[in-house]
């Protein structure tokens, strides 16, 4: 078997450690290569990393929900658009922690909450910490998505014992500010620094379907996997339809085999890294799904509601781990 330290990329290079120079021409042979040569390197690499029988099992909650500042053009819970979605204040601790308990009953073995914010006050912070530090207490992994941080507020969240942080760059830098134009997208890179400082772990990946080229797609892979560490979980969003919000005047899904050699080429490039099926699972077979894993994906959301989007049900998501021999907490 060709592993993760020896596998040969399509230019007879040989991948012997974890690697941070990637350039997009790389990328592009990779996701090039006859799709058998290129699942089966995949997989090569993912065996010598993961336990390829095994997935993991996250839940998503909406801690506070709407009247986000900024102008993410797919985004139903920005206040640039009419969306329909009514926008709540910050949850109460109890409340969170109930819903953690259900989703670690449920299956779950890492809770994520996500606050619609450009960046946390103080106040708000607070009340975050409290909530991390009750969850971990649960003994389950904890997440937090509340915008941009400062190092102070990274620091806050790595005492209350926060596990990951998500912030996304959602796309490549070249397509980057047709999506959004009031955060930078080093604004992004700085705030998973200031995490990767404070000693908690990062979870970074994107959305695909938004109308971005397949070259897009890789550069932000390549961005990814160039990162002065990369990211411990990779999520992969499908675009997902929300109602008035300018992404849908350009979306178009990615056919199902083009999907699978992007998540090959994530694993390929990021060969520790969980490479996660995120938003958007409802629009996918199970045979994609099983082709995904197969590609290196090794995670996924359960739970009927990603934010404020639909997710596939715990039930539909059982019976497919099982019918592929895939352990997880659903099993």
């Amino acid at each position: 078997m060709v592993g993760a330290t020896g596998a040969k990329q399509s230019n007879g290079r040989t991948i012997e450690h974890v690697r941070n120079d990637w350039d997009r021409a790389e990328a592009e042979a990779l996701y090039a290569l006859p799709f058998a040569d290129l699942m089966f390197q995949a997989q090569s690499i993912h065996r010598t990393n993961f336990d390829p029988n095994h997935v993991e099992t996250a839940s998503l909650l909406s801690i506070k929900t709407g009247g986000c500042p900024e102008n993410c053009g797919y985004c139903s819970q920005s206040a640039h658009y009419e969306t329909g979605l009514k926008s709540t204040r910050l949850m109460d601790r109890a409340d969170v922690v109930a819903t953690a308990q259900r989703a670690r009953n449920a299956g779950a073995t890492r809770f994520c909450m996500a606050a619609a914010w450009r960046n946390p006050k103080d106040r708000d912070l607070d009340q975050v910490c409290d909530m991390v530090s009750a969850v971990k207490g649960l003994g389950m992994e904890t997440c937090v998505t509340l915008g941009m941080l400062t190092p102070k507020q990274a620091a806050r969240l790595s005492d209350a014992g926060l596990d990951f942080y998500n912030h996304n760059v959602d796309t490549s830098p070249e397509f980057y500010d047709k999506i959004i134009t009031t955060r930078a997208l080093q604004d992004r890179i700085d705030t998973l620094a200031h995490v990767r400082d404070a000693g908690v772990k990062v979870c970074c990946g994107g959305i695909v379907g938004m109308g971005e080229r397949v070259e897009d797609r890789l550069g932000m892979l390549v961005l990814l996997a160039n990162l002065p560490s990369h990211p411990e979980s990779v999520p992969i969003n499908l675009w997902n339809e929300v109602k008035g919000v300018p992404v849908n005047d350009t979306a178009e899904r990615p056919d199902p085999i083009a999907l699978a050699r992007l998540i090959a080429v994530a694993r390929i490039m990021m060969p520790r890294s969980v490479v996660r099926l995120s938003a958007g699972r409802q629009y996918m077979t199970d045979e994609l799904q099983a082709l995904c894993f197969l590609a290196g994906a090794n995670s996924i959301f359960i739970g009927d509601v990603l934010l404020t989007t639909e997710n596939p049900q715990r039930d539909r998501d059982g019976n497919l781990l099982d019918r592929l021999g895939i352990t997880s907490r659903l099993s």
